[in-house]
């Protein structure tokens, strides 16, 4: 203990005692509610139809888990009472049925997470005396933001919050629940006006809400959380950031501190290869080693493309639009600013404005494009449509400009300027579900290019949104059964994650190192076809003399943001390009200087032929030259030669054979021939 008290603060926060005494008070009275309440026989059903008694106010689901087995209850992570996540030692009120998760459930592994932070919650306040702030499970681990005042966080304090932590975790310190009215709450946090806010902001007067405690930390949280601070065995602090106070830039500045954890020490070990193996495969390095794209303070956000990343970017453009060709997508260009009465009609200046870059031109405002959305109706709107029209397809490839915060600036993942490969389908209600079944077509046949797997989710409506709840549950009931038609059991549902104008469905990819990105998208929409007033001439319609109907307008994009989804491809590739994405796909390299003029013939032929190729006429040894081609990347380097310049061939080495393998002499026209199907048909594979 000695070690660790010199790494807390001396003497500790106010706070702590005083939060302590109000926490002990009113649990105090809770024990005695609880004593009071009518014990009675109640029937727990298990995921697996099993059923056991037990007594209400009494029996907790780990009861059950030790009745059901010995070795399980320190598997587990959480319950789950009638579908709501539940404390483990939290007693149960009546006849329930009852799901017990384990670490390796998505459910389970977000409330370790979520314990986890708290546990990081409490070195923090120990070692620098923070205000804490928010500190949620995230998909890789957790996070919690803080407000250090005088004190900055530096890596060098890594260590030191992991000692104090993994203190906190010898301790097994319980997890313990406790419900409190507001006004009470208010009193418990008002050193901390984080805290305050959320209290005011999200409380309702005369109501309640929980807090929980590990030790000496007590936080606001709805929980739930494992039984106790023992269950977290392999700790780790990952990195910080700053952040500001709900994301809004004019608010405080906060300290964010990152970690991450496990239920056995072997999962961090596996861990922290992994990070070895994602830092190797960083875009941001295979970029600059590869000579691909850079970033400048200068225009922060926004990627400087070279050359050889415009190849890979065009790649991936001519592979959209070669689809559009085949899907029939017309391809637009709409303005980079609009008035802000454009937003003001879609409803974006009102919902995102925050995020937008605005600015006064000729005395009124303006702002850059965010999304292509609302252009595309001023599109539709030009002149008079028919329903012969429809659907009416509308792709672009415009530039967008978004107002990230600086802090959450990373590489090309999160940037100010990108470009999205955007669609808006306006259609008649009839035709929604033949497009989705298209777009579900889409997808398969762009990620299946990658071999990506890919899952679904249903975005419902969100708490701020347009239009009438009748409309919003007949789009969401639409898209629910399209997904249940192509994907049975293979989606999940999303509450409150929709757009503010209508349903989605988000399509998350998995790469290489098993992460998941989210990147296509597909949105219904009838809002903004009512806000921009958009209407066609429907056949009967106008027999009856009826008003013309309106459109329903399906947003979609299939690779997303094109910045963000190269980063995806090129750790997931590990900045081994397939041949038809490749920037370097052929590197020629003459045995000696007499076979010059032959290695640039066969360039040339390369290039002409569409293909990308560079020759090494440099000083250096064949053998040297050979391995610089190979760490490049290139994916064939031509050997030529006595041999091959007489028989109008190349020695050809493949990158995937290995460094040993010896080339193959093959006719250059038939190898050229090979290689230009390669590309057409788009293999993983880098043979011919």
């Amino acid at each position: 203990m000695a070690a660790n008290s010199s790494l807390e603060l001396s003497p500790p926060p106010d706070f702590f005692q005083s939060r302590i005494e109000m926490f002990d008070k009113y649990k105090a009275e809770y024990d005695e509610m609880v004593k009071s309440k009518p014990r009675q026989e109640i029937h727990i059903t298990l995921k697996d139809g099993n059923k056991k008694t037990g007594t209400s106010w009494e029996t907790t689901p780990m009861d059950v888990a030790k009745e059901i087995s010995k070795s399980l209850p320190e598997k587990l992570v959480i319950a789950k009472v009638d579908g709501v996540l539940w404390d483990l030692d939290r007693p149960l009120e009546g006849s329930v049925n009852l799901e017990l998760l384990d670490f390796e459930h998505p459910e389970g592994k977000q409330v370790f997470w979520h314990s986890s932070a708290h546990i990081l919650g409490e070195a923090a306040e120990k070692h620098y005396g923070c205000h804490l702030c928010f500190g949620p499970p995230t998909e890789d681990g957790f996070f919690y933001d803080m407000a250090t005042y005088e004190k900055k966080v530096v890596p060098t304090d890594y260590t030191n919050l992991e000692t104090l932590s993994k203190a906190v975790i010898k301790e097994k310190q319980k997890f313990v629940r406790l419900e409190l009215p507001k006004e009470a709450l208010l009193e418990m946090f008002k050193y901390n006006k984080y805290k305050v806010h959320f209290l005011e902001t999200k409380v309702p007067d005369g109501t309640s809400t929980t807090v929980y405690r590990c030790g000496p930390m007590i936080d606001l949280c709805l929980g739930p959380h494992v039984p106790h601070t023992g269950r977290i065995k392999a700790f780790m602090v990952t990195k910080h950031s700053s952040s500001y106070f709900l994301g809004d830039a004019t608010n405080d500045s906060l300290q964010r501190i990152y970690g991450v954890s496990f239920p056995d020490t072997k999962q961090l070990k596996e861990y922290k290869e992994f990070l070895e193996e994602a830092a190797k495969r960083d875009h941001r390095k295979i970029g600059k080693d590869q000579d691909l794209w850079f970033f400048d303070e200068l225009s922060p956000g926004s990627c400087f493309f070279l050359p050889n990343g415009v190849r890979i970017y065009n790649a991936l453009l001519e592979l959209i639009r070669g689809e559009y060709r085949q899907r029939g997508y017309q391809e637009v260009i709409s303005p980079n600013i609009f008035s802000s009465k454009l937003w003001e009609t879609s409803g974006h200046w009102d919902h995102y404005k925050e995020n937008m870059f605005v600015m006064e031109i000729d005395k009124r405002m303006s702002a850059l494009k965010a999304m292509n959305c609302p252009g595309h109706a001023v599109m539709f709107d030009s002149r008079d449509r028919s329903y012969r029209e429809l659907p009416l397809r509308y792709a672009e490839f415009g530039v967008i400009h978004r107002n990230e915060a600086s802090g959450a600036l990373s590489g090309l993942t999160r940037v100010r300027r990108f470009v999205q490969d955007d669609s808006h389908t306006f259609c008649t209600p009839e035709q929604i579900k033949g497009e989705i079944d298209d777009l579900f077509k889409f997808l398969d046949k762009v990620y299946g290019l990658f071999g990506f797997e890919y899952k679904l989710e249903l975005s419902t409506r969100p708490d701020s949104f347009l239009g009438e709840i009748e409309t919003w549950n007949t789009a969401e009931a639409g898209l629910e059964a399209a997904l249940n038609e192509h994907y049975p059991g293979k989606w999940t549902l999303n509450p409150g994650d929709g757009a503010f104008y209508g349903p989605k469905i988000d399509i998350r990819i998995q790469d290489a190192l098993k992460r998941w990105h989210q990147c296509a998208t597909i949105q219904l929409d009838f809002q903004l076809p009512r806000r921009f007033n958009l209407k066609y001439r429907g056949e009967k319609q106008l027999e009856e003399g009826a008003e013309p109907p309106r459109p329903v307008m399906i947003h979609r994009a299939v690779l997303g943001s094109i910045e963000r989804f190269t980063a995806v491809i090129t750790e997931h590739f590990g900045g081994k390009w397939p041949f038809w994405l490749s920037p370097r796909q052929v590197l020629v390299i003459p045995v000696s200087k007499p076979f010059y003029d032959y290695a640039n013939e066969v360039k040339d032929k390369l290039w002409q032929a569409g293909l990308y190729a560079d020759v090494d006429n440099g000083a250096e040894t064949m053998k040297k030259k050979v391995l610089l081609g190979e760490q490049a990347q290139y994916n064939f380097i031509f050997v030529v030669g006595q041999d091959e310049m007489e028989g109008r061939a190349v020695n050809v080495r493949n990158r995937d054979a290995g460094t040993k393998a010896r080339g193959e002499i093959l006719p250059l026209e038939e190898t050229i021939a090979k290689l230009v199907q390669l590309k057409a048909e788009r293999r993983l594979e880098n043979t011919i």
